[in-house]
Formats: structure tokens, sequence, C-alpha cells
């Protein structure tokens, strides 16, 4: 089925019950979207969607729930896995979904990549997505997401965009910057540690998850110019970034919460930002500051 079709919009999510895929599936429910959630395990799903139960990198699974849609998100990455379970789910599996949404007709598939892909490095300056990515001695993490927009680019015939946000924030349980971070900061004191000018690049989950639903639903038109819409039948990356912030800005507002103290560190760091500038050509600009999102962090973790 073409993005062109008149039919109501049926999106598929995978990693429907994560911080990021649970948002999403919200948004597009609101919207009258039919929604189907990826899941592995029955019962997981959000509510209000249809739930679908298995392996979005098994071949006969991924065609089953691709049929017929409009659109597919994709974001699940085993992020914390060593490194070969990281290749083998999203390096090699996330192009299985990718191909069978394409060989269904499905008219975009948007994937949730991540901004650890490109060089940070303190030299590296302001990053916008014509940047250069991470080498080889990269983290896990970030080699497999780089190497997993590579594949991805590779799965020509359907309209791809590779959504690249920084550190996601907003409350879940498994919100790594809300939740997972602040818990290492609480219990050890190595985790205290931080260099306070550095750029602290983020974005909260609901403006992602608003993003993301109006690419897959077509609300952002296709256009000819990557910096003004998704290009049928091409791959484009792009950056969702909210405004600026360093790393002092958010270890003092959880240390505050939780009432230790941060240990400042000396040392070179990144200071660039994450440009958005193609985002807000699609038409996104975020809604949630920075004020808002580190005193959601503040009232959870005093909570």
């Amino acid at each position: 089925m073409s993005e062109s079709s008149n039919a109501s919009p049926v999106v598929v999510v995978t990693g429907a019950n994560g911080l990021v895929g649970s948002r999403i599936c919200a948004v597009l429910a609101e919207r009258g979207v039919t929604v189907r959630a990826v899941v592995r395990r029955a019962g997981t799903g959000p509510a209000g969607v249809e739930e679908h139960v298995g392996e979005f990198h098994d071949p006969d699974f991924a065609a089953a729930v691709a049929a017929g849609a409009t659109a597919v998100v994709t974001t699940v990455h085993p992020m914390g896995s060593d490194r070969e379970t990281q290749h083998r789910t999203a390096v090699e599996g996330t192009p299985v979904i990718a191909r069978a949404a394409r060989d269904a007709g499905v008219g975009r598939l948007v994937h949730i990549s991540t901004a650890a892909v490109y060089d940070r490095s303190p030299a590296a300056g302001d990053v916008d997505e014509s940047s250069a990515l991470v080498g080889e001695d990269a983290d896990d993490y970030a080699a497999t997401k780089r190497d997993t927009d590579a594949a991805l680019a590779e799965v020509d015939g359907i309209t791809r965009v590779l959504v690249r946000p920084p550190a996601i924030l907003g409350p879940g349980q498994t919100s790594v910057w809300n939740t997972l971070r602040p818990a290492a900061i609480r219990e050890h004191e190595e985790a205290r540690h931080a260099l306070p000018e550095q750029t602290f690049s983020w974005v909260h989950v609901d403006d992602l998850a608003a993003f993301v639903a109006d690419v897959a639903t077509g609300d952002v038109a296709a256009s000819a110019d990557p910096e003004q819409g998704p290009v049928e039948g091409e791959c484009a990356a792009v950056n969702v970034a909210a405004g600026p912030a360093t790393v002092r800005d958010y270890y003092e507002a959880v240390t505050g919460a939780l009432g230790v103290e941060p240990v400042w560190d000396d040392g070179p760091a990144w200071t660039g930002r994450i440009s958005a500038d193609r985002a807000h050509g699609w038409g996104w600009g975020p809604a949630v500051d920075l004020d808002q999102a580190l005193a959601e962090i503040d009232t959870g973790l005093r909570g």
C-alpha cells in the first residue's frame, strides 16, 4: 500500500513495550491510527492497540505483520548486550522486517537510530546529518547502530527515515536517563564522575514520539529535498534534538534529587551541538524544554 493511499493508516511498531516504542504506539493510537504492536511476550503490548507476538527478524512473521500496513517503525536494539547479540538482532535482524515491508508495498520505514553514530570527540564541533560517523574503535552500541543504519540504506524500494535522537529523557522503568543512569549514580561513586562543560544533547520521549508519528503517518510530506522531508524511495537521516544543555545541568539535577554530590573531572570534552535544522525543516519543534525535563527527573527520583 503506497503512502498516497486514502486508506486509514496502519502502522507496525516493533519494541512496542519499550520506552520509545510504547510512546509511539500511544501517540499513533490517539490519532486514530491502527497500530500493530510487535512484542515478544503475550500481554506486554500497550493498551488500545493490536498485539502481535513474535520475532520481527523472523521472515514469515515479518511478512505477516507487514501485510497491508502503510508504515513500519522499528525501535528495537538490545543495548547492553554483547556485540554479537547487538549485531545479530539489529544489524542482521532489522533489515529482515525492512525487506518484508518493502515487499508488502509499505510506504515508509522509520527506524529509531541514535546520534551516538556520529563522531563526537572533543574536536568534532557541531554535528549534522552529513557529519563523520564513529570509527571501528567505537563502543558496541554506537558501532552496531551505525552498521544497522548502513544495512537499512541498502534496502531499496521503500522510503526509509533514520531518526537520530541523542539522550532520550522521559519516565519509564527502562529509561536510561530518567531511571537507569540515576540508579547507578545513587549506588556507585564512580558513576558520579563527569565532565561538567561537556555538551548534553537530549530530546524528550514525547517530542520524539510525536515526530516519528508525523513521519510514519505521512503528516510530513515527501519532498525532493531531504531538508524539507523524506525523499520517496530513498534513505534519509534526520536528527531530533532539543535545546542546549551541559552535563552539569543533568548531573546537578540527578544528584540534587538523590542527595549525593557530583564529582567534576577535568579533561577534553565535546562542546558542539547536534543540529536539528533538518527536523525543523520537516515541521518539527520540541514542546518540552530543559527545565520541564529536569523537573520531571527530580520529581520521579524524589517520589
